[in-house]
Formats: C-alpha cells, sequence, structure tokens
C-alpha cells in the first residue's frame, strides 16, 4: 500500500513538472517581442513603402490611418484636421496615425531579394514575388 502511494504521488509530481513546463513554454511563444517594429508607411529612398509583419514593400495605393490620417502614394500625409506634411526619408506613420521620423534610421539590419529590391524585410526570408532567400544589405 505504501508503495502504491509513493508511486501515484511521484507521477503526480512529475505530471505537476511537465504541465509547468509546457505553460511557460507555450506563454513564452504568444509574448509579441517589443523591439519589432509596427506596421507602418514610411519615405525610404523617395519612395514610399508600407512595412506589414515585418516585411516591407512599395506603397500601391494611398492608405487611411486610424486617427483619419491620409497618407498618399507621394509622401503627402493630410491629418484629420486638414494640415498638410510631406514625408522625408526616414519619417515612418504609424498604422495608428503617429509620426515617427527616427524610426527608419534607428533600423539595424535590412533583408533584401537580389532580384527584387523593393522586397525588404528587418529579419531574413523569402521574397514574395520569386521566393529566393533574402540578403542582408549593408
Amino acid at each position: 500500500m505504501k508503495i502504491q502511494k509513493k508511486g501515484l504521488l511521484t507521477m503526480a509530481s512529475v505530471l505537476a513538472v511537465f504541465l509547468m513546463v509546457i505553460s511557460f513554454n507555450s506563454n513564452a511563444q504568444t509574448n509579441k517581442n517589443p523591439s519589432k517594429m509596427k506596421d507602418c508607411c514610411m519615405m525610404k529612398n523617395g519612395k514610399m513603402m508600407v512595412m506589414k509583419d515585418g516585411k516591407t514593400m512599395p506603397m500601391n495605393k494611398d492608405m487611411v490611418m486610424k486617427n483619419g490620417t491620409k497618407c498618399m502614394k507621394n509622401g503627402e500625409c493630410i491629418m484629420k484636421d486638414g494640415k498638410k506634411m510631406m514625408m522625408k526619408d526616414g519619417d515612418c506613420m504609424e498604422m495608428s496615425g503617429k509620426m515617427c521620423t527616427e524610426k527608419m534610421k534607428n533600423m539595424s539590419a535590412m533583408y533584401a531579394c537580389p532580384m527584387h529590391p523593393e522586397v525588404t524585410s528587418t529579419k531574413p526570408g523569402k521574397c514574395s514575388k520569386c521566393g529566393m532567400a533574402l540578403e542582408k544589405k549593408s
């Protein structure tokens, strides 16, 4: 009888440790990386680009941000109150409508497709157009 209780207690302990490990692991995978860039519209090398999920692509249509600001393909932004501004290289307009001027300048590494230089990312991956591996830009 003592052996059965001891075996049950050991199994319960192992199960508890196993469940704790699984819960810590799943929590680590669901936490977002705070250093990851937010989705935004940006001016890069004189062209308007859109950053979505860490991937950068040319802006192909005008966009309206959550606060009502409208960003156009030519780099002009019209605020909800009607005030206009032109974006300069390095300027970034988050989807919330918040303007960040240094965001592009502080990016550590950029990756681009050797065949499609307009397809860029902040992390290694594959080109969305041809599937080639993105190469680190200097």
